[in-house]
């Protein structure tokens, strides 16, 4: 586990699932932290659990002018950002024939739109810092296909070559940029799926299990720290061995 003393990070989606996992494991390893969501009343209760070192704005990922706001209130906190996270997600699981305009809307400008908005937004806060390490969280469904996910499908694919681009356009400016690419986690989103169904899902897991927000939480973790320094553009898979058979 990398120590971040050093870093100061931005981390959306952050009120529940993997994102609470990234802010605690940030916060527990030193650094400081502004996380958002469009949650406020569960992202006010993390912060007053979290300390000085974490601080929670309520945050609409889809609006320029929010990112603007959110930068300038976290740097006037801490000083200028050197760590980007990417978390803030949605699906909505309906096959094609069913799936409308709005719904697809829907899913890229959250999933997709909000990442470029990010990290264009944040290049100059690094830049200050002197350096910065961007994470997009993707999944592997943007490796393979999954079953009435195409608006989710699409956004993903969309982050992985998204995430490639960046690198390229951002190494000159010591900005690195990679994506993660978690299989099935078990968050607060499988809450509702039957015991039975879940071990069903597990079992098609070669490690024959889901994985745990921690985990994910550890690959962040490395990706943001300098123990990654050599690693830009690249896409990081934790899905327990799914997309390999």
């Amino acid at each position: 586990m990398a120590h971040l003393s050093t870093v100061t990070a931005l981390i959306t989606g952050a009120a529940g699932g993997m994102g609470k996992a990234f802010v605690e494991n940030f916060i527990q390893n030193g650094a400081r932290v502004v996380f958002t969501d469009i949650n406020e009343t569960t992202g006010k209760t993390i912060q007053a659990k979290l300390g000085d070192h974490s601080l929670f704005l309520k945050h609409d990922v889809t609006s320029v002018a929010d990112w603007q706001r959110v930068i300038e209130t976290g740097e006037a906190n801490f000083g200028p950002f050197n760590v980007l996270v990417n978390n803030a997600g949605i699906d909505i699981m309906k096959p094609i024939t069913d799936m409308t305009p709005e719904d697809y809307d829907k899913v890229v400008h959250i999933n997709q739109y909000s990442v470029f908005y990010g990290m264009k937004a944040i290049v100059p806060s690094m830049k200050r810092a002197g350096k910065g390490s961007i994470v997009n969280i993707s999944s592997i469904g943007g490796l393979i296909a999954i079953l009435n996910t195409i608006a989710y499908g699409a956004s993903k694919f969309a982050i992985r070559g998204m995430t490639k681009d960046a690198a390229l356009d951002l190494v000159d400016d010591h900005i690195r940029v990679n994506s993660v690419h978690p299989g099935m986690v078990e968050t607060p989103i499988l809450k509702n799926i039957p015991a039975e169904n879940k071990a069903k899902i597990a079992q098609g897991v070669p490690m024959k299990r889901l994985g745990k927000p921690e985990e994910i939480a550890n690959v962040v973790n490395f990706l943001a720290s300098d123990k990654s320094s050599f690693i830009t553009g690249q896409e990081i898979v934790a899905d327990g061995g799914y997309t390999m058979v």
